[in-house]
């Protein structure tokens, strides 16, 4: 692990990155990258952690950005874990006070050759997510004195391999975009220049869906 100033650096190889075979056109890149969620994000290349939100996942209302950079060899195949807050699998926030509700999510990225600041990647609905936490089914359990039993979920495992680059996301279905007054950024949102490629992602679902998986690529620029 190595560290550029105050942001987290790691040289992932090859290896790493095709689970096993190097790519014979493949160069060492110096990546910057802009990432904001709600609430919480670890990005990975390959196996290995690239970055995780330094403000814990169970922290309320934590909306959170991260600048960084890291080294990776160009093309690479990258994955997302992303989480909205929530107190338990019911899906619900502030549970057993007025302001009980559905928690919504939302997230943004932008990569960037470090070196030349040339865009190499951005977040959009090219990227393919899947969720693997959705609660609750039933919106009506907001209401409930007893959430934890009236509330309907859907919880499911992170598919095997999935964080490899030969991993077959083809039938994993696109990102959905979001507008900045629907997915309503702020805390670290507005301190990013953010390029107009750039949007707000989530499944098409910010409220009920908690846990999503992301994987994007990003493509040396000649």
């Amino acid at each position: 692990m190595k560290r550029r100033d105050h942001a987290i650096g790691l040289l992932v190889t090859g290896l790493a990155l095709s689970g096993g075979c190097v790519a014979a056109d493949s160069d060492t890149y110096t990546i910057k990258a802009d990432i904001w969620a709600d609430n919480w994000f670890a990005l990975y290349a390959g196996d290995e952690l690239v970055i995780e939100d330094s403000v814990p996942y169970n922290t309320e209302r934590s909306f959170n950005k991260e600048s960084l950079e890291f080294d990776v060899e160009l093309p690479a195949s990258l994955s997302l874990v992303i989480k909205d807050f929530k107190e338990n699998d019911t899906g619900l926030e502030y549970i057993g006070s007025p302001r009980v509700q559905i928690g919504d999510g939302g997230f943004s990225a932008q990569f960037f050759d470090a070196k030349k600041n040339e865009l190499l990647a951005v977040s959009n609905s090219d990227w393919r997510c899947i969720t693997i936490h959705q609660a609750p089914l039933n919106s009506s359990c907001v209401r409930s004195s007893t959430p934890e039993r009236d509330c309907q979920s859907k919880i499911g495992e992170e598919p095997e391999g999935w964080k490899n680059a030969s991993f077959d996301d083809s039938d994993w279905p696109n990102a959905v975009e979001h507008t900045a007054q629907d997915v309503r950024p702020r805390r670290g949102y507005e301190e990013v220049t953010w390029r107009p490629e750039t949007r707000l992602i989530w499944t098409d679902n910010l409220e009920t869906d908690n846990t999503v998986l992301c994987r994007f690529t990003i493509q040396a620029v000649d």
